[in-house]
């Protein structure tokens, strides 16, 4: 009998290493569209590893945070050319997630940078 494969990221009993946590969420997004988005849906924007998937992005923010997190939606945003002078160059790719919270959850950004 063959033993189920897991990926290098995740651990037997389906949690994910700490570490890789860690590096999953990159930084908040925090924009016009971002804040009506949090006012209207409690939804909140990061950027986040273009390698992440949904389940890894959910552990993360509910790890760091110590929230529940409801679901998760998740956008590749494509770089945009870019020219300076006769050369054309492109910004890197980037994923950005869209976390819904559970009712009555709320991250707050400034409080959580005083300490």
């Amino acid at each position: 009998m063959s033993t189920p494969k897991v990926s290098p990221r995740q651990l037997n009993s389906g949690q994910f290493s700490q570490e890789r946590l860690m590096n999953v969420l990159l930084a908040p997004q925090i924009s016009e569209k971002a804040t009506f988005i949090a006012e209207k849906n409690e939804q909140v924007i990061f950027r986040v590893a273009t390698d992440a998937t949904k389940p890894e992005i959910k552990a993360a923010v509910e790890l760091m945070f110590k929230v529940s997190v409801d679901s998760v939606q998740v956008a590749c945003v494509k770089g945009k050319v870019k020219r300076s002078g006769r050369v054309l160059g492109r910004r890197n790719d980037w994923k950005k997630a869209y976390v819904c919270l559970a009712a009555g959850q709320e991250i707050n950004f400034a409080a959580s940078e005083q300490g």
